[in-house]
């Protein structure tokens, strides 16, 4: 019997000793995305600009790791796009686009330098190599021979892009670049982490999202500052946030951009390592019912329970893939030049809102409204956190509102 006992702690020590031993298991989290669409004409490039072109753009991550793979995509594409090849590097300046040519690496796909995207489709690179830091500022740049039927981007990048002849894909600087606030056929980046906590979030929304009014070049979107919260606190350091705002964008109908439904799958769901939702939509399907003329009762009774129908195919939708929802209430506009809301505007969205905050719907909620709106004026945004229309918060509005999500809404229990 003492000798059974002995020889069942013997292989007990070796079996802990072995599980000690073994290495700490890594994953992939999002570390940055932008949501795809067709660029309106005014924002695409011209085809004779995507001739014989380096495309470099500057993208800023909210989450480091040990190797990162990079997503490209020809979502409304209707014929494979070609691109001879594409790069990374550190960043030296977001204003000149110049990188750190120490740091620049080639990407490969399934092997190759090349790759041919089919239309519709988005690619992911092969893992490379690559000292990825939290907040710092990527270089991707993209050699294309030939420019696409149709492009695929996203307009509000808040980032200067940069855009030259030739292959230059290393080059350190792209003297007498044009420039361009958008990017092109980037979707997401990815890291590798060790952390085995490390998730990210998504923020889904419109142009409060995607950030009209904060500053190029600048990074002070509130999905930014919320970031920056995250990554300054222990319990949350390895969250990596996900903007997947798209200017225009609407709950119900495509506008600029699929409608949030339609995108659901593609910009929440595919997300790598996402485990919480924050939705902030619909001022653009309130404002717009009425922009142009005034609509019956009934229509305005209609938007609401389809707006309300809408989040709650959300919230299926996200914990069926165990994604938590946070629900974030809608932001005055009275006094807006665009939608120039009235009361019966006024009243849809306090309807929505009232949904929103009730209990048994979203996991959390996060009262936007409340912190944006004047206390003198409560349809309309506080002043000091207006960036002059009436619609969009200031850089000041923006760092409020990332401020107001507790770090408690993404500490993980058993952290």
């Amino acid at each position: 019997m003492r000798t059974k006992t002995s020889s069942f702690i013997l292989a007990l020590l070796l079996l802990l000793s072995v599980g000690q031993a073994l290495p700490v298991q890594s994953h992939w989290v999002g570390t940055w995305a932008a949501s795809q669409q067709r660029p309106e004409p005014q924002n695409a490039l011209s085809k004779d600009d995507l001739h014989d072109a380096t495309l470099r753009q500057i993208i800023h991550l909210s989450l480091g790791g040990s190797r990162l793979r990079v997503h490209l995509s020809n979502r409304f594409g209707t014929a494979p796009f070609h691109i001879a090849s594409a790069h990374v590097a550190r960043a030296q300046s977001r204003d000149s686009g110049t990188i750190i040519t120490a740091s620049d690496k080639a990407l490969t796909f399934s092997g190759s330098a090349d790759l041919t995207i089919p239309a519709g489709a988005e690619y992911v690179s092969d893992p490379l190599v690559f000292s990825a830091r939290a907040f710092s500022d990527l270089a991707i740049t993209l050699s294309i021979e030939e420019p696409p039927a149709e492009q695929t981007g996203h307009p509000g990048s808040r980032e200067t892009s940069f855009l030259v002849h030739g292959d230059s894909v290393s080059a350190g600087e792209l003297p007498e670049a044009k420039k361009v606030d958008h990017w092109y056929f980037i979707s997401g980046v990815d890291v590798e982490v060790a952390a085995s906590g490390a998730r990210s979030v998504v923020t889904l929304g419109d142009s409060i999202t995607d950030g009209h009014g904060a500053t190029t070049n600048g990074n002070d979107r509130w999905p930014d500052v919320l970031a920056e919260r995250l990554r300054s606190n222990p319990r949350t350091r390895d969250v990596g946030v996900l903007n997947h705002g798209i200017g225009g964008n609407r709950l119900l109908l495509d506008g600029l951009g699929p409608n949030a439904l339609a995108r659901f799958s593609s910009d929440v769901i595919a997300q790598t390592g996402v485990r919480y939702l924050i939705v902030l939509e619909g001022i653009n399907d309130i404002g717009t019912l009425a922009r142009d003329h005034e609509v019956p009762q009934s229509e305005h009774d209609a938007l609401v329970r389809h707006m309300i129908g809408a989040y709650e195919q959300m919230i299926v939708r996200a914990h069926a893939h165990g994604i938590k929802t946070i629900g974030a209430t809608i932001l005055p506009f009275a006094g807006s030049g665009y939608y120039h809301p009235d009361d019966t505007s006024e009243h849809d969205r306090q309807a929505v809102n009232q949904w929103i905050r009730a209990r048994g719907h979203f996991d959390m909620v996060v009262d936007l409204d409340k912190v944006t709106r004047d206390p003198q004026h409560p349809d309309r945004l506080l002043p000091a956190y207006d960036s002059g229309d009436h619609l969009h918060p200031s850089p000041a509005g923006y760092r409020a509102m990332g401020n107001a999500f507790p770090i408690t809404l993404f500490v993980m229990k058993d952290k």
